[in-house]
């Protein structure tokens, strides 16, 4: 199944297909009328909040019916407000042209230069995470000769426009140069800025606000290494800021204090949950001594972020697993904190460009309430509400949602007073009685906050009466890093436990249906689903395992596949006895569940996919189906065999009528097809 392009494999997850449809078939009305419900709640035509440069406004504009949202702009200098479009409005990109006849679309960057008269975007049609990047001259309004084929999302402008820095993937698919074009030169002259041999590491680019420099970072899961360019010399050599040291990782924001340029540095050296420190930022950034702290770490605050404007730092952070915004002055004097205002919802900056301002717009939103815009004054945390989001016939006010903290299970006596947070939604009307089923969903990698976002999809579950529970296991970063270094590496059988944890949680509260448990996940969340169909098969209802990572130790134990020796500090090298045990100790693939006790399973995957290949479901399914065939028909293998990507296909529409089938076959495993709204 490696070889995607041989006739065998194409022939056999083309039969797959057929027979997800042909399973699935008696579906295609519920997963119509869902579609139709998820669609009703997506406004035809929609303009975002605009975000101010320094001559114009820009905006996201959907046309009615189109997938894609538009790139516009005013000329004049409107208020700061969402109203229709006005007489000066320039559309500067609209995907929807860039298709060309692909079924998928994904822009990697969509930056305009800092004289506002260029664009650079780049267009990746097949899912495959490369991108082909252009340059627009929006004066004239069309496409420069400047092309590059074969580039990764991200990239920054210099001060004077006239180059451009970008990423290059390498062949496993990792960001492993940063080259410079020269606008107006050809592709194959652009110079290697950076290279990264280590393939642990992969390279990130961007403009700091105030448009002085370009950052370069370099950075594996555990350590990181940030070199700068001049944006207003593009041409020099890069400047490293601290060499590396395994463990330490740091990462850096430009200020202009009164006695000059320096650089915010946030930082786990020695602090678990990191600290931030000023540093001068006049060549000599690599003298620790003349650093200074700004903010000490306190161990129940992990800092995620720091963003500088031109008179206030603002830090990202959680605090109890929540998060939150704290506005600092330069000097690092605490000023206000911005919490979210929601119940069970999260707060985060919306996009900021303008260095030099006294005001920042914040979005809050939850599982029930859709998406609010809010200004707020840096000096006094004055609040001025700005926008909210447009869901025709959503009424936040039909649901409830919760935050749980559940009491881990564990052997381990020092892991006693561990509380695994969950997320809990439901329509008001639904009891938690012990008859309603529910739905799970759960991620738990990468130190990955999955917070609470509001979702067109899920009031379609919740107005047939099902729970939604999204937990936060150990692995994710929801509870600081701590709480990351406690579910990886041979930690990782503590994501899986924290999930089942709450699943039995709530069905010895009596608050849902234990005949009617499903459980879902993605890619990572996707190898949680499958260590639970394997590890706890009678609990389950009904799995949903999207694009799993299930093959364990045979991808780690191969380099040549995208991302495995990146991720080898995330699960573990197999190359060493200790990780090879726990690695294989919980590889799905490798730890099949009995014939006889298996839930019903729904897989996918996508031929495209960069990330999971497809191999990996392909061969779990042909696996389990082999070792169980009466439960077989049981198990579905819905494949991507066109364009598409790791996380499902692309366009708003397309997005809800896949988000519609999954629904229906959920629904129908757990007794509520027939259920209307």
């Amino acid at each position: 199944m490696r070889d995607t392009t041989s006739e065998t494999t194409l022939l056999h997850l083309t039969a797959e297909r057929s027979w997800y449809e042909s399973a699935t078939e008696h579906l295609c009305s519920l997963a119509s009328a869902l579609t139709a419900e998820m669609s009703s709640r997506v406004p035809p035509a929609d303009r975002s909040v605009s975000w101010r440069r320094v001559l114009s406004s820009y905006y996201n504009l959907t046309p009615e019916g189109s997938e894609y949202a538009q790139l516009c702009r005013d000329l004049d200098d409107p208020p700061h407000d969402v109203r229709g479009g006005s007489p000066q409005t320039q559309v500067l990109l609209d995907p929807a042209t860039l298709v060309d006849g692909s079924a998928y679309l994904d822009l990697g960057v969509s930056l305009v230069s800092a004289d506002e008269r260029l664009l650079a975007y780049s267009v990746d049609r097949t899912g495959d995470e490369v991108y082909e990047l252009a340059f627009r001259d929006l004066d004239a309004m069309t496409d420069l000769p400047d092309r590059v084929t074969r580039s990764y999302a991200g990239g920054a402008w210099s001060a004077d426009s006239s180059t451009f820095f970008y990423l290059v993937p390498d062949e496993a698919g990792r960001a492993h140069e940063v080259r410079r074009h020269r606008l107006g030169s050809p592709a194959s002259t652009d110079e290697v800025v950076l290279a990264e041999p280590d393939a642990r590491f992969s390279l990130t680019v961007r403009t700091t606000r105030s448009g002085d420099w370009v950052v370069l970072r370099s950075a594996s899961y555990e350590t990181s290494e940030v070199w700068m360019v001049d944006a207003h010399q593009p041409g020099q050599a890069p400047l490293l800021v601290q060499p590396r040291r395994h463990g330490v990782l740091y990462q850096v924001e430009h200020a202009r204090t009164p006695d000059g340029g320096a650089l915010v540095v946030l930082t786990n050296d020695g602090a678990t949950e990191f600290r931030l420190l000023l540093a001068p930022a006049d060549g000599t950034v690599a003298e620790p001594r003349r650093w200074r702290e700004l903010v000490a770490e306190d161990p129940l605050e992990r800092l995620h972020r720091v963003d500088a404007f031109a008179s206030y730092l603002v830090v990202s952070l959680r605090r109890g697993g929540v998060p939150l915004l704290r506005v600092l002055g330069l000097d690092g004097t605490p000023l206000h904190d911005i919490a979210c205002s929601l119940t069970a919802g999260t707060i985060r900056l919306a996009r900021n460009e303008l260095f030099g301002t006294d005001a920042v717009t914040v979005v809050e939103e939850s599982y029930v309430q859709p998406p609010v815009w809010i200004d707020v004054d840096l000096r006094s945390g004055t609040r001025v509400e700005r926008h909210r989001q447009l869901v025709p016939g959503h009424d936040p006010a039909r649901y409830v949602t919760e935050r749980l903290q559940v009491p881990a299970q564990s052997s381990d006596p020092a892991a006693s007073d561990v509380l695994v947070p969950a997320t809990l939604v439901r329509h008001r009307d639904t009891p938690l009685d012990g008859s309603a089923p529910v739905l799970m969903w759960g991620y738990g990698a990468y130190e990955s906050c999955d917070d609470p976002e509001f979702q067109v999809a899920l009031p379609s579950l919740l107005d047939r009466g099902v729970v939604f529970v999204q937990t936060h296991p150990r692995g994710g970063g929801e509870c600081g890093r701590r709480w990351w270094l406690d579910g990886r590496l041979e930690a990782k059988q503590h994501t899986f436990d924290d999930h089942l944890t709450v699943a039995e949680h709530l069905v010895v509260q009596g608050w849902v249906d234990g005949e009617r448990v499903a459980t879902r996940g993605l890619s990572a969340g996707g190898l949680l689903q499958a260590a639970m169909f394997s590890q706890r098969p009678d609990r389950w209802r009904a799995v949903v395992a999207e694009v799993p990572f299930v093959d364990v130790v045979t991808t780690m134990l191969d380099p040549s596949i995208p991302l495995t020796v990146e991720e080898w500090d995330e699960w573990g090298d197999p190359r060493r006895p200790e990780d090879f045990a726990w690695m294989l100790a919980y590889s799905p693939y490798d730890n099949l569940p009995p014939a006889g006790t298996r839930p019903d399973l729904l897989v996918t995957g996508a031929l495209h996919d960069a990330r999971v290949m497809v191999w990996e479901p392909a061969k779990w399914v042909a696996a389990l189906r082999a070792t169980d065939p009466a439960w077989s028909p049981r198990c579905l293998f819905r494949v991507e065999l066109g364009e598409g990507a790791h996380s499902g296909p692309s366009g708003r529409y397309a997005e809800l009528a896949y988000e519609a089938a999954i629904h229906a076959w959920v629904l129908d495993r757990v007794g509520r097809a027939d259920v209307s709204t």
